[in-house]
């Protein structure tokens, strides 16, 4: 199969089953990543902490500084929808690991809510990956003429 025609067909498929309000819910996803990107650095203590305390305590500085630095920039990205789908394959490895190697010792029936909105955003992110920026969007400005922006 030719890897660069169904990249095409399910481009062309989510863009032509892509509602506004998911637009609005990219938006607000972007704008949540942001904000976590801002608590990361206003409180990187509590980032080492988090890590320190998941299966692999060995991790280095830089990954912290990765998960902050990916949330300031890829959330801002995915907010404006700018070259959506790459900022959100920044954001998968964080939120896998937020999932399955950070918060596995709380269980999916704890009170632990950073647990369940880590797998809300990893949901919402492999959406986003499949359907795209949508029409609001920085992306689909660029591609389409003035006129069609809207439309």
């Amino acid at each position: 199969m030719n890897l660069t025609h169904d990249m095409h067909r399910v481009e062309h498929w989510a863009d032509t089953h892509h509602p506004t309000w998911l637009d609005f819910l990219r938006i607000g996803l972007g704008i949540f990543l942001m904000v976590k990107g801002f608590m990361f650095v206003q409180n990187t203590d509590a980032l080492f902490s988090i890590m320190h305390k998941s299966q692999f305590p060995w991790v280095s500085i830089g990954l912290a500084h990765y998960v902050a630095f990916a949330h300031l920039v890829g959330g801002f990205l995915i907010a404006i929808g700018l070259i959506t789908r790459i900022a959100i394959l920044f954001q998968i490895p964080i939120l896998l690991g937020a999932v399955f190697f950070i918060n596995p010792n709380h269980g999916f029936y704890s009170e632990n809510t950073e647990l369940w909105s880590s797998i809300i955003v990893l949901l919402l992110l492999i959406a986003f990956l499949v359907f795209g920026s949508g029409r609001l969007s920085v992306d689909r400005l660029i591609r389409k003429p003035k006129r069609d922006w809207l439309y």
